[in-house]
């Protein structure tokens, strides 16, 4: 069951990642006090508004980013939320829905239907509500669905196997390869499944793209071979996100849109949602949830409070603390720079000696929400920038330009 927009409870992936330096030089200085080290303010309905300067960050600088992204320096952004303390500082939406019905004519595929990303019901606001298309954003929220069935028992400790839960589909949990595959590398991206090719774009012959317009999801993704042993290489694969979905349901007895909704949603106040179905009628936990942006904030600020929402534990500590951290510390090492690490379906964009500093999820088009719990920060940007590279990636935005505007505590 999705919730549908309107009733009381019925409603790529970024090319470049931050260095670690930008961040340390940011986290060395003596900030503000975060909030996190005093009583958090919960939201109740609508979140607590305050100003940047009341919060500790440089009021000309979020400006300036403002009017960078009214430039269109930053492409087609939807959204701009930024919340510090718990309290909204920045908030602000732009309307680009004449645009996107333009660049629809400019397609050659005009069909109204859910996997065509240039077409305005669809994508980037389902059928002219508030709720967004949020893409890969889906892995971080289903990562935390997930973790709140292991807490409960429902889904065993992450080093299980993995295959277990797909002998209905004619796999043999035993073979080599799949027999070593464990939970816990299906979520860090490293299942040994054969995906895309190194640097693939998202094109008719992408697995990802073949998997989206097949009758039978799951069935395609068991079908591709194990190229590498688990745990060895991230080899990032919307399939394997599909499938995690998927043992939710096999463990739970509910899809993971209705698990989400009674135990992750409903406790964190959203009440607004849509989740796409496949034609076998799984749920599309790859890509296919679309919220608002004050509900995405939501879920970044249950994980910037450990898992807590005003005195109830939604999901473990634990969970968050090991979701949120670099379990693959270096998702590139052929690069020469430091690049992005990945928890649980979550990226970790700066961390150091252990400890993250940042951490995120991101989605095609330019949907990203970053969490600092340093800083008690977090920011949403929700976007729709899918057939140009802008000047500026929005992915940057926070720390290019927000984290270097919060201001010392003098």
């Amino acid at each position: 069951m999705t919730r549908q927009p309107g009733g009381p409870l019925t409603l790529l992936i970024a090319s470049a990642f931050a260095t670690c330096l930008i961040v340390t030089a940011c986290a060395s200085e003596d900030r503000a006090t975060p909030a996190s080290s005093t009583q958090p303010t919960w939201p109740g309905d609508e979140w607590p508004v305050s100003t940047p300067a009341a919060e500790g960050v440089d009021p000309a600088a979020i400006d300036a980013l403002v009017s960078d992204i009214d430039a269109g320096r930053y492409g087609l952004i939807d959204h701009f939320l930024l919340i510090r303390n718990g309290r909204v500082i920045a908030d602000h939406h732009w309307d680009h829905h004449d645009t996107y019905v333009q660049l629809l004519a400019a397609q050659e595929d005009t069909v109204e239907h859910q996997y065509n990303y240039d077409h305005p019901a669809w994508h980037p606001f389902y059928r002219n509500t508030r709720l967004h298309s949020l893409q890969s954003v889906t892995k971080s929220v289903m990562s935390v669905a997930f973790g709140i069935a292991v807490d409960a028992g429902d889904i065993p400790p992450v080093g299980a196997e993995a295959w277990t839960y797909f002998t209905g589909y004619g796999v043999d949990p035993s073979e080599p390869g799949r027999a070593d595959a464990s939970l816990e590398d299906f979520l860090t991206m490293r299942s040994g499944i054969t995906w895309a090719s190194p640097g693939q774009t998202y094109d008719a012959t992408h697995p990802t793209t073949v998997m989206e317009l097949s009758d039978a999801w799951i069935d395609y993704v068991v079908s591709r071979p194990v190229g590498n042993e688990p745990g060895t290489r991230f080899d990032y694969n919307d399939g394997v996100s599909v499938m995690l979905g998927k043992v939710v349901r096999e463990a739970t007895g509910l899809r993971i849109d209705e698990w989400a909704e009674e135990r992750l949603f409903e406790p964190i106040g959203i009440d607004e949602y849509y989740w796409k179905t496949t034609p076998g009628g799984e749920v599309d936990s790859e890509g296919g949830l679309y919220l608002t942006a004050h509900d995405l904030a939501r879920v970044g600020y249950l994980m910037l409070r450990q898992g807590e929402w005003d005195g109830r534990q939604v999901v473990s500590a634990d969970w968050v603390r090991v979701s949120t951290s670099a379990v693959v510390p270096d998702v590139n090492p052929a690069n020469d720079r430091a690049d992005s690490g990945y928890g649980y379906q979550w990226w970790v964009p700066v961390h150091e000696d252990g400890e993250t500093r940042i951490f995120a999820a991101n989605g095609y088009g330019g949907q990203f929400l970053h969490v600092v719990p340093e800083h008690d920060l977090i920011s949403v940007f929700n976007g729709w920038t899918l057939h140009e590279r802008p000047e500026f990636s929005s992915w940057l935005a926070m720390q290019d330009r927000i984290l270097p505007a919060v201001m010392r505590d003098d």
